[in-house]
This record gives structure tokens, C-alpha cells and sequence, in this order.
């Protein structure tokens, strides 16, 4: 991991404990636990796998070239999205809850692709890990004249904001897969049986297991 990738990866880990904190108590929309297996059902699992839709994590919205964009893209900002499962969140969200957001991710990632065309005579998902990065940094400084609705700094950060609720947010909502995201950063999950001396303690949850909403419902 080169230097860049550590400093992201510090960031992001920093910026997830906020989202982690949250991500137990519905920070996700709601409307997105209803495409998961419910409790009652034979084989309901805790999370909803890559193998959902039968196509590498995708197929509820994303074809499969853009759902490549998205998964490298996803995977540049944050190492360990693709493990996670952050495309099929993604996939999953824009196919419910995020719905309205549909042209948004038609329209930019063409743009994407035009600019990426443009500038370096190649698509995103086959540029090195240098130049995406290069690719990402001028979007995120609305660099890229391709781009005209919507913006390229409003696309750099909807799908920043997608990566992280697909790596931090509670499983059941299609990411965070096995866990990874809330490993990373420490975070038990829903917590039920924690008393008031655990919570001021700092070893309260060092040898908690996770537990995710999926359990809860279980209840």
C-alpha cells in the first residue's frame, strides 16, 4: 500500500466512526431492509451477499459496466469496498430508497467515462491505480469540463457518501459485508446488554460479538 492509500485509509477510518456509531440505529433509509431476507424465512442471513443478484454483486440497477466504475471507483476510495460489498449497496439503494438517483448515476458516470476517454484514451476500470486516483482528485476539484448535471464535485461526493453507508452501515442493508466495515473501526454493533459500567469502560467492547440488526429482528 503506497502512501496515498495509507493516508486515505486513515481518513476514512477516522471519518467511519461517526458513521458506525450510527449505523445500528437507521442512518440508511428504511425502505432499503425491505429488498433484505426477512428473520422468517428459510436460510434468512445476516447480510445480503455478492451473490444476490447473480452478477458480481449487481443487477437490481447497475449493468455490468457500470457497475465495474462504481466498484473500482468505490474501491479507490476506500480499500476493502469491494470486499465489503459497497457495490452491492449501491446497487441495491438505487434500485429502492435511492431511486430518484438513478439518472444521476446514468448521467455521471458517462460523464466519467468521457472524461477518463478524454483525458488518459481509456475507461476508468482500466487505468492504473495512479492515474484513477489522478481521475478521482480532479473531480473532487471540479476538474473534469465533461461534466454538466451533475456536477463533478456532486458526483465525487454522492458516490463518497455511498461508499461509506456501504462499508459502515449496518449489514442488512446489503454492505458491510461479514462485518468488515465496523471490524475496521471497533464498533460491536447493536449492542443490547451493555450496563452502564461497560459503557465507561474501555475494554467494553473488545470481546463483544457484532451483532447487526438481522439478530434484532430476530428477537
Amino acid at each position: 500500500m503506497n502512501r496515498h492509500d495509507e493516508a486515505r485509509r486513515a481518513f476514512l477510518k477516522g471519518a467511519a466512526l461517526g458513521a458506525g456509531a450510527v449505523a445500528g440505529a437507521g442512518l440508511v433509509p428504511d425502505a432499503l431492509a425491505q429488498t433484505q431476507p426477512q428473520p422468517h424465512e428459510p436460510h434468512a442471513e445476516a447480510t445480503t451477499t455478492a451473490q444476490s443478484h447473480g452478477h458480481g454483486g449487481h443487477g437490481a440497477f447497475l449493468n455490468d459496466e457500470d457497475a465495474a466504475t462504481v466498484k473500482a471507483f468505490a474501491e479507490r476510495l476506500m480499500p476493502g469496498a469491494t470486499e465489503a460489498g459497497v457495490l452491492n449497496y449501491i446497487d441495491l439503494a438505487l434500485a429502492g430508497a435511492y431511486s430518484d438517483l438513478q439518472d444521476f448515476y446514468r448521467r455521471g458516470l458517462s460523464s466519467l467515462d468521457a472524461f477518463c476517454r478524454n483525458t488518459h484514451k481509456a475507461r476508468f476500470v482500466d487505468l492504473d491505480a495512479a492515474r484513477q486516483d489522478a481521475v478521482i482528485t480532479a473531480l473532487e476539484q471540479g476538474k473534469a469540463s465533461e461534466f454538466a448535471w451533475p456536477s463533478a464535485q456532486a458526483f465525487f461526493n454522492t458516490l463518497r457518501t455511498h461508499t461509506m453507508e456501504g462499508m459502515f452501515a449496518d449489514p442488512v442493508y446489503g454492505g458491510n459485508k461479514d462485518f468488515s466495515g465496523w471490524l475496521l473501526v471497533g464498533f460491536p454493533g447493536a449492542q443490547p446488554l451493555f450496563s452502564p459500567a461497560d459503557l465507561a469502560s474501555k475494554e467494553a467492547f473488545g470481546g463483544a460479538p457484532i451483532i447487526g440488526l438481522q439478530a434484532q429482528r430476530g428477537t
